[in-house]
């Protein structure tokens, strides 16, 4: 039972890494989508990648998501919608409601979400074709801000 004490009070490696910040190599993000299929941004290199960390009790996240929806829809980037710990049942019923098409990844106990040091919802990072951060927004996105993110990254309508 000592060894547990021990092992709770340890810090993972990664969060002695800086945290994410614009100007630097997004941090890898290897997670499982609702289909089951194992996702990784590092696959994703070469395109935008809107990194979306949300949750299904988030009342901006809900808003906010059918303008991200209608702007995948035009295409020119990927999205990863980054899930907080949910069951799966309950993400795919919100994903469900709002009629999502882009990949929505679970993350079980919110390592990745620690990782990028997420301490509010929504939080968006817009990745570039380099893997270098170039955005981060903390709260619900309206249109018009996520056009101008996209603009900024290169992605026209």
């Amino acid at each position: 039972m000592l060894w547990l004490g021990a092992l709770a009070a340890c810090s993972p490696a990664f969060l002695s890494a800086p945290a994410p910040e614009v100007g630097a190599v997004a941090p890898e993000i290897s997670l499982q989508s609702l289909q089951g299929e194992l996702m990784s941004l590092v696959d994703l290199r070469g395109q935008v990648v809107l990194i979306n960390f949300w949750a299904t009790w988030c009342g901006p996240c809900k808003l906010e998501m059918p303008a991200i929806q209608a702007r995948y829809n035009d295409g020119g980037f990927a999205v990863l919608a980054v899930d907080f710990d949910e069951p799966a049942d309950r993400v795919q019923a919100f994903v469900n409601d709002l009629d999502l098409s882009f990949s929505i990844l679970l993350d079980p106990g919110g390592v990745v979400q620690e990782l990028y040091r997420v301490r509010g919802y929504p939080t968006t990072f817009f990745v570039d074709a380099d893997g270098i951060i170039r955005v981060l927004h903390i709260g619900e996105m309206s249109e018009e801000i996520l056009d101008q993110y996209l603009a900024q990254m290169g992605v026209r309508p």
